[in-house]
């Protein structure tokens, strides 16, 4: 068991049930929030037979909060006192148990894979086109409204992708996953169900609340008001293209619960990574962090900015950087991230021939028997035959021999990576590049496995590496070139911050003076408008970067 600190251990201690916790990356807001549920059951908080509902965003989350609640509970009291389950997973048993209460019929077929992604690729929608269906389904479905509100709003929508398939959606007895929280929230403006759930969940705990949707978080103040405790931080709000409203949700919490508790002290990052991170929180509107123990970093650590010619040069800088590093320190892991795949793609085509192990985040990995049949699947098909094919999905499930696996868990499995595939050969990757991508094992490997990491801004939320390595810091790729309101660059500065932030020892900063499109023509590009922002923390240049790293203690930072 670890010891608390003092803010973990007024968390834990704090009387009232209502309270936000203000937790920036880094700070220890999963041991706080297991420290709390321990705290509210010693106190009383939740007599049998009612519970302490958390709630997270990801199974990821959810297992993490499991794994810290075992090192103060004991299972029974887990079992009996705790209910820890994601938010789709809360709306699937709101769904399953008082479907009736609004003339639906319970057995409805719950989402096992993203079923609206599977629609609009065999109706062979390019990616603008998904897009804007998947927005406009969103969009109709973030309000508590029967099926009939919805088509209607669809039909005034004028995306006729997005009304044919959600007619196909309520043909077949199904839902998806914008459905969940729609009808959750439909059932809970049933007095009866409210009181119900009020009754059984004696208080509730929400992890990261800025990534909540309005329709979210009514869905919990419907049983939870005033008896819920939410932890997050404002500057890692960056799922506004899901719903998220971090400014709103901020300011409905902070009204409602009576304190607020704030963390300041990071026990991730070194002093010289903090420097960037706090410089942009005039932006994103985070706490201002000082290092937990500033002198047991080597050096203080580093932050620096670089500029580079072209994309080539940027992408073999990272390369090289990150073999530096695994050459004087074989156990640690580099992040290299930009903030969209496309952006990335020019370090991707060169690592390969590196000879530097890497992982690629944005690959599922898969179980032996799934990667297996992708493999044989891929190598017999027909690409040709495949775009031909009326429906290239079908095509391809066909060929797996989809229609025989039978075991629910294998079929959502196999059909996600089928999925994965016919978005890489959208993408014109060969059939052969596509079976050297797939990676089979537990994805929790990717958690604690040294070696390179690729990804990007949005994925590695939550995540922590040694060093990192930012690429692409350019105006209309960070911010992003439809970034156009003051709440969408508020929003890419926090994916900036959220990027930075994701390292331990040290982060390099990297834009490219020139990037070429997918035609390959070369455009000339603008250092983004953080940048002056981030320089204000104290970046340090290319001469500086080799001075540090040449004199750098490796041993101690090997140790650290």
């Amino acid at each position: 068991m670890i010891e608390p600190t003092p803010r973990q251990a007024e968390i834990r201690d704090h009387e009232g049930l209502d309270l936000v916790v203000v937790a920036p990356a880094g700070c220890g807001k999963t041991e706080a929030l297991a420290l709390r549920v321990q705290g509210l059951l010693a106190r009383g908080a939740a007599p049998s037979p009612t519970r302490i509902l958390v709630t997270t965003f990801s199974n990821r989350a959810r297992d993490n909060i499991k794994a810290r609640l075992r090192s103060y509970l004991s299972t029974s009291a887990i079992h009996d006192h705790v209910s820890v389950v994601n938010f789709h997973g809360l709306s699937a048993r709101i769904f399953r148990a008082h479907a009736a209460v609004i003339g639906l019929d319970p057995t409805m077929e719950i989402p096992e894979s993203d079923w609206i992604r599977e629609q609009c690729q065999r109706l062979g929608l390019d990616f603008p086109s998904q897009a804007a269906v998947e927005e406009a389904l969103r969009i109709a479905k973030q309000k508590p409204s029967d099926d009939s509100t919805v088509e209607q709003e669809l039909m005034s929508s004028g995306i006729t992708a997005a009304l044919q398939i959600e007619r196909q959606r309520v043909a077949e007895n199904r839902l998806t996953y914008d459905d969940l929280p729609r009808l959750a929230e439909l059932i809970l403006q049933s007095p009866i169900v409210a009181r119900l759930y009020r009754n059984h969940f004696a208080a509730v705990v929400v992890d990261e609340f800025q990534d909540l949707t309005q329709q979210q978080l009514r869905i919990i103040t419907a049983f939870g008001y005033q008896r819920t405790t939410y932890a997050g931080d404002l500057a890692q709000g960056i799922y506004g293209f899901a719903g998220a409203d971090p400014a709103y949700v901020d300011s409905q919490i902070r009204a409602e619960c009576r304190t607020t508790i704030e963390f300041a002290e990071s026990h991730r990052s070194s002093p010289a990574v903090l420097r960037p991170v706090n410089a942009l929180a005039s932006i994103t509107g985070g706490q201002m962090l000082t290092c937990a123990r500033p002198d047991s970093w080597p050096s203080g650590g580093l932050a620096s900015g670089l500029a580079f010619a072209n994309v080539a040069n940027e992408a073999q800088f990272a390369i090289d950087f990150a073999r530096y590093v695994l050459e004087h320190a074989p156990n640690q892991r580099i992040g290299i991230i930009a903030r969209t795949g496309p952006r990335r793609r020019f370090v991707d085509g060169q690592i390969e021939a590196s000879g530097l192990q890497f992982h690629r985040w944005d690959d599922p990995v898969l179980d032996t028997d799934t990667a297996r049949a992708v493999r044989t699947t891929l190598a017999r098909i027909d690409v040709t035959a495949c775009w031909a094919a009326e429906d290239p999905l079908t095509y391809l499930r066909a060929r797996a021999r989809f229609d025989a696996v039978q075991d629910p868990s294998s079929r959502a499995s196999l059909g996600e990576a089928l999925s994965w595939c016919l978005d890489l050969l959208r993408e014109q990757c060969t059939p052969a590049e596509i079976r050297q991508r797939i990676r089979v094992g537990d994805e929790h490997t990717l958690l604690s496995v040294p070696g390179v990491h690729l990804l990007t801004g949005h994925v590695g939320k939550g995540q922590q590496f040694d060093w990192v390595v930012v690429i692409g810091a350019e105006d209309g790729c960070i911010p992003d070139f439809r970034a156009t309101t003051p709440e969408a660059l508020i929003e890419e500065a926090r994916i900036l911050s959220v990027m930075i932030s994701r390292a331990r020892h040290g982060v390099v900063v990297c834009y490219s003076q020139s990037v070429p499109a997918r035609s390959g023509r070369v455009f000339g590009k603008s250092v983004s408008r953080f940048w002056p922002t981030l320089a204000s923390g104290g970046l340090v240049d290319g001469n500086g970067i080799s001075a540090w790293v040449d004199g750098a203690d490796w041993e101690a930072i090997a140790a650290r």
